[in-house]
């Protein structure tokens, strides 16, 4: 879902990260609210000032998100469920969860900590708003505090909408959860619901392009694809728990695979290995040690005297978290570490013994046998 990602701070004992994307979003908002809201709603104030506002506005709006998302995150954590982040992005916040809520209750009480909290700020700006009016200091801060208040507002009853992966989705998922005593069916239910919700939103763009409002058209149209999108990829998601968590990686794994020594030149590797096996990731060797891995893709952009000059030790990954994996360990777990470290293929290691490789397109395909099987 998401590229490039700064870290800015820990809140709470959480990583706040970035992604690029909310770069544009923030300048859109504040030029949205510096040349339009407001000078539309406080008339005859100087540019200067509207910029003042809409930066500020939009910084109020920064900060509101990140605190829905905490509330999110706080409340996993009274659960155990691990958060390993929150992430601001173009359509909002998201806090990472590491695996699905244990409960029903566990689910509902999460999912709505948000939309509570969204509610608590609007109350509270809305407070500020009518203070600063009282105490006369006039339209910019009752102004950008007024629109706090409504924006968050917003954002509570926007995420209350039924549809999977929103709060009121997640809030849905824990009714069905809790009615059926089945995850996957409530699951299923929910993002069938989050789906038909976006494409609800993309035709809302669509006639809103039709009827001259370009801009409001493709917002919509573009929430309404990423809502669709993300529903299907959270059942996807929730289907590969369900298939994978009781399958242990030493079962699928291809064992005794063809390794490649560390001293040899990328030139031999190629030559002998590469196209000797027709393999695309080899375990490296240095004796009898497990060093690293090297796959094709690390070949790629080397040019011949690259490959005479350079060993295998050279270009390789080094043993590591992040290309290993223990054969106890479940097929889910394995295909969250592809994901993570943009591997298709694992080591499987076993206390600092090489025991054979997983590939990506095993644990699909067993997870295509599955589903097929019922």
């Amino acid at each position: 879902m998401f590229g490039h990602q700064i870290r800015l701070f820990r809140l709470a004992g959480f990583d706040v990260m970035l992604d690029l994307s909310w770069v544009f979003i923030a300048l859109l908002v504040s030029w949205t609210l510096a040349t339009g809201y407001f000078p539309e709603i406080y008339p005859g104030l100087d540019p200067l000032t509207y910029w003042s506002m809409g930066i500020v506005g939009a910084a109020g709006l920064f900060l509101s998100i990140i605190l829905h998302e905490l509330s999110h995150s706080l409340v996993a954590r009274r659960f155990d469920i691990p958060i390993t982040g929150i992430t601001l992005f173009i359509f909002g916040g998201v806090a990472h969860m590491a695996k699905e809520p244990p409960t029903a209750r566990s689910e509902f009480l999460m999912a709505i900590a948000g939309p509570i909290a969204s509610l608590v700020l609007s109350g509270f700006f809305y407070l500020t708003a009518s203070a600063a009016l009282a105490a006369g200091l006039g339209d910019t801060v009752a102004g950008v505090a007024g629109y706090l208040a409504l924006i968050n507002l917003i954002v509570a009853v926007f995420n209350m909408v039924p549809a999977f992966p929103l709060d009121g989705g997640r809030v849905y998922r824990a009714w069905l959860w809790g009615r059926l005593g089945d995850l996957n069916e409530a699951t299923r239910r929910a993002s069938a619901a989050g789906q038909t919700f976006g494409l609800i939103l993309i035709a809302l763009g669509v006639v809103s392009l039709f009827s001259g409002n370009v801009i409001g058209g493709l917002w919509w149209g573009l929430i309404g694809l990423f809502l669709h999108t993300a529903s299907r990829a959270s059942y996807a998601q929730l289907q590969a728990h369900v298939l994978l968590e009781a399958e242990p990686v030493s079962r699928l794994m291809t064992k005794n695979p063809v390794t490649a020594p560390a001293g040899i030149s990328l030139r031999e590797l190629v030559d002998k290995y590469v196209y000797g096996s027709f393999h695309e990731t080899f375990p490296v060797m240095e004796g009898e040690r497990l060093v690293g891995s090297i796959g094709v893709s690390d070949l790629r952009g080397t040019d011949s005297a690259d490959r005479e000059r350079k060993k295998v030790r050279d270009a390789m990954h080094p043993l590591s978290a992040m290309n290993t994996v223990a054969p106890g360990e479940n097929a889910e777990t394995a295909l969250q570490r592809m994901r993570e470290g943009g591997h298709s293929r694992l080591m499987v290691v076993e206390e600092g013994r090489l025991l054979g490789i997983v590939a990506l397109r095993d644990i699909m395909r067993l997870m295509e046998l599955k589903q097929n099987l019922g």
